[in-house]
C-alpha cells in the first residue's frame, strides 16, 4: 500500500472546477483548518478552484475569519448548502448579495443526508422542517432569489406529510482527525468530538470522489488500535499534517485533556451569577428542568439555565446533551460550545439527531429573536443578517416539551431587579413579539396541533401556546400588564384566567431551594393527620406535578400515613398555585380515586384560582358534585358541617 501522507498545497490541487464539497467541523471542533487554509492560498493565487458547491451541516467558523470563512470569495462558491451560518459571516455575506445559490437547511437533516448519500438513497425523508421556512410551500430554506432549484418537496407518506431532501454526489470530503498510519486509518482521540466524520467520508467515497483527512500526526502501519478507528483507510485518498496553530482542539482551546474526555475533572465551581435580567429569565425557565430527564440547552441566554441549574444542586439529576453528540457532563460555551468535560459518552452527530428526531428530548430550553402572535418563533435571519437555523429546527421541533427564553424588548433594555421584582429604566428599542415574524423557525401551529407544551419565558411576563395563540399566564412583580406588557406586543394575547405573580424567589438574591421543590424533597411535611387521626391535611401548593414518578410518591406517601389507621379519614387539600401537566393528569386523577375509593371519607379541596377550582371541579366529579372551595377556612368549614350531619 502507498503511503498517503501528501503536503496540503497538494491536498488543494485535489479540488477541481464545480466540485460539490463538504467540510467537518463544529463552531472550532474538527475543522480541517489546514486544508480550508490551502485551498484559499491556491485560489488566491490561480483563481482556481472555481464554482464549488459547499455542503455543511454545523457551523465552522470564528465570526471572523477561520473555519468556512476562508472561503468566502467571490468566484470560489458558486453554491452552498449549509446548516448554521452565524459563525461564517463572509459566506453569509456572498449568499444575502445574491452573489450565490444559497440554502439553510435544518442541521440535523444534513447531518442525515450525508448517510443517505453514503447508502445511495435519492434523499432524506423526514417531517422535520414541516411548518418552517424550509417548507417549500414557504422558502424551501432559499435564501436568495439567485437560488433557482427546489431541493425539498413535500411528500405524503402513510397519510402524513413529509419533507424530502434532495441528495447530491459529493466529490471532495475534507474531514479531520488525530493520528493517521501510512495506509490512511484515521483515529480521533484528542478530537472533541467525532461528528459526521464517517458518514462524511463514506459519502464522497461512494459518490467517487476523493476524502482528505487533517491529522495531528502519523504513526506506524498497523499503529493504530482497530478499535480506535473512525475513518478506515479504504475510505481514505490523502492523509495531511497539520501545522499545530491550525489543529487546535476547539476555536478557543489548544488542547484540553477534559475535552477529549482523556480525564474526568472537577468542574470548576462558577462564579455565581448576578442578578440581573439575565439571571430571573434562566431561573423563571429553570423551574420547567425535568427531574431525571434529558434536556438540551441553546446557545445564548438558555446558558444561563445550566448556571442556575448549578447553583440549585439539580446537575446530578439532569441529563444534559449537545447536538453534535455529546451526552451528560457539563457543555462548554463560546467558542468552546460543542465541546464538555465529564461526559458519559460521545457519539456520532447523526446518532444524536436520531435521537433528537425520535422525540428522546423531554425538553429543549431555546432562544428566541422574534416571536408572533401564532406562536412561530424566528432566530434564524433579519433582514440582511443571516443567522441560520442550525440544530434548532430539529431540537424544537421534536422534543417534547420546549421552553423558548429570551428578553421581552432588545436594544437598549435596562432593568433593576430587587426583592420587589423589576424596575423599568430604559425600555427596549425593539419589540420582539410582532404581528408576525419574519422567518418561520419553529411552527407553533405545528406545535399546538401536536399538543406540545410550550413556553415563551421574558424577565417581565410568561406565555403558554394553545391551539389558538398565546396566552400570558404569569407576570413579574413590579410590571403592569397594560403599561409594559401590552403596549409593548404587536398583538394581544389571551389572558390567562388565573394569571399568576411570577414566583418572588425569582427576584431574591438567595437560592431559590428548587431542589426542594423539582425533587419534592418536603413531600413528607406536605401531609399530616390531625392529633385524632381523622382528618388528613395534604398541601400541594406551588407543587408542580410532571410525570408518574410524581404520582407514584404521592400516592406512596398518603398510603403510608392511611394504611395503618384501619378507618377512613377526611381530607382537605390545598390546590393554591399547583401544576398538574395535562399528559400526567390523567394518571393523577386515576391514582386519587384509588385513594378515594381506599381511605378517605368526605373530600374537601381549595385554591385561590376560579380556573383551578373549575379545573379540579371536572376532574375529580364522579356520581357526586366535588367540593372544591376558595379558602382553608370554607373548606374546613364544609367539612365540619358535613361531619354534624352525621
Amino acid at each position: 500500500m502507498p503511503n498517503k501522507r501528501i503536503s496540503a498545497a497538494a491536498a488543494a490541487d485535489l479540488i477541481r472546477d464545480g466540485d460539490t464539497v463538504t467540510t467537518s467541523g463544529f463552531v472550532g471542533i474538527g475543522v480541517p483548518e489546514e486544508l480550508l487554509a490551502a485551498l484559499e492560498t491556491r485560489f488566491a493565487e490561480t483563481a482556481t478552484p472555481r464554482d464549488l458547491t459547499l455542503l455543511f451541516a454545523a457551523g465552522q467558523g470564528d465570526g471572523k475569519t477561520r473555519g468556512l470563512n476562508r472561503l468566502g470569495q467571490e468566484g470560489l462558491l458558486s453554491r452552498v448548502v449549509g446548516g448554521h451560518w452565524g459563525l461564517i459571516p463572509k459566506v453569509a455575506a456572498l449568499a444575502t448579495a445574491g452573489k450565490i445559490a444559497a440554502y439553510n437547511l435544518p442541521q440535523g437533516v444534513i447531518s442525515h443526508l450525508y448517510r443517505d448519500i453514503a447508502a445511495g438513497r435519492p434523499g432524506t425523508l423526514t417531517r422535520v422542517g414541516l411548518g418552517t421556512f424550509v417548507d417549500p410551500r414557504l422558502q424551501g430554506g432559499k435564501i436568495n432569489d439567485a437560488t433557482p432549484e427546489d431541493i425539498v418537496s413535500v411528500m405524503e407518506i402513510g397519510g402524513e406529510e413529509h419533507l424530502f431532501y434532495k441528495a447530491m454526489p459529493i466529490q471532495v470530503a475534507l474531514l479531520r482527525g488525530t493520528s493517521a498510519d501510512p495506509d490512511g486509518n484515521i483515529s480521533m482521540e484528542r478530537e472533541a468530538l467525532v461528528i459526521d466524520n464517517l458518514a462524511q467520508a463514506m459519502a464522497a467515497k461512494n459518490s467517487g470522489g476523493v476524502v482528505i483527512v487533517q491529522v495531528e500526526q502519523m504513526v506506524a502501519r498497523g499503529g493504530l488500535n482497530a478499535r480506535d478507528v473512525v475513518i478506515p483507510g479504504a475510505l481514505v485518498d490523502a492523509v495531511v499534517v497539520a501545522r499545530p496553530e491550525n489543529h487546535h482542539q476547539t476555536f478557543a482551546t489548544p488542547y484540553s485533556h477534559a475535552f477529549s474526555g482523556q480525564f474526568r475533572v472537577e468542574a470548576d465551581a462558577a462564579p455565581e451569577m448576578p442578578l440581573t435580567v439575565r439571571k430571573v429569565i434562566a431561573r423563571r425557565a429553570a423551574f420547567e428542568l425535568p427531574i431525571n430527564g434529558v434536556v438540551n440547552l441553546g446557545i445564548g441566554m438558555p446558558e444561563g439555565v445550566a448556571a442556575v441549574a448549578g447553583e440549585e444542586r439539580l446537575l446530578p439529576h439532569l441529563t444534559l446533551t449537545a447536538e453534535p453528540g455529546v451526552i451528560g457532563g457539563q457543555p462548554a460555551s463560546g467558542l468552546d460550545f460543542g465541546a464538555a468535560i465529564n461526559t458519559d459518552a460521545i457519539v456520532p452527530q447523526g446518532a444524536q439527531f436520531d435521537f433528537y428526531d425520535g422525540g428522546g428530548l423531554d425538553i429543549a430550553v431555546l432562544g428566541m429573536a422574534e416571536v408572533d402572535r401564532s406562536g412561530n418563533v424566528n432566530v434564524s435571519r433579519f433582514g440582511p443578517k443571516l443567522a441560520g437555523a442550525g440544530g434548532f429546527i430539529n431540537i424544537s421541533q421534536n422534543a417534547r416539551a420546549v421552553v423558548f427564553a429570551g428578553t421581552f424588548t432588545s436594544v437598549g433594555l435596562d432593568m433593576a431587579v430587587s426583592d420587589a421584582g423589576l424596575e423599568l429604566r430604559s425600555e427596549g428599542r425593539v419589540a420582539k413579539f410582532v404581528d408576525a415574524v419574519e422567518q418561520v423557525t419553529f411552527s407553533g401551529p405545528l406545535a399546538a396541533a401536536a399538543r406540545k407544551p410550550v413556553l415563551y419565558v421574558t424577565e417581565r411576563a410568561v406565555f403558554r401556546l394553545r391551539g389558538d395563540g398565546l396566552e400570558l399566564i404569569e407576570i413579574a412583580p413590579g410590571m403592569d400588564l397594560e403599561r409594559d406588557i401590552l403596549a409593548h406586543m404587536a398583538f394581544h394575547p389571551h389572558i390567562a384566567p388565573d394569571l399568576a405573580q411570577m414566583d418572588g424567589r425569582i427576584f431574591h438574591e438567595a437560592p431559590m431551594e428548587l431542589r426542594v421543590d423539582l425533587l419534592h424533597l418536603d413531600l413528607g411535611d406536605r401531609m399530616a393527620l390531625s392529633p385524632d387521626r381523622k382528618q388528613l391535611f395534604l398541601n400541594f401548593e406551588k407543587m408542580r406535578v410532571r410525570g408518574a414518578a410524581d404520582v407514584a410518591r404521592v400516592r406512596e406517601g398518603v398510603e403510608a400515613l392511611c394504611a395503618p389507621l384501619g378507618h377512613r379519614v377526611d381530607v382537605i387539600v390545598n390546590y393554591d398555585g399547583a401544576r398538574i401537566d395535562e399528559d400526567i393528569q390523567e394518571a393523577w386523577v386515576a391514582m386519587v380515586h384509588g385513594l378515594e375509593d381506599r381511605y378517605y371519607g368526605t373530600v374537601t379541596r381549595y385554591s385561590g384560582s376560579a380556573f383551578m377550582r373549575m379545573k379540579l371541579g371536572d376532574a375529580f366529579a364522579r356520581e357526586v358534585r366535588p367540593h372544591v372551595f376558595e379558602t382553608a377556612a370554607e373548606a374546613r368549614a364544609f367539612l365540619s358541617g358535613a361531619n354534624a350531619a352525621l
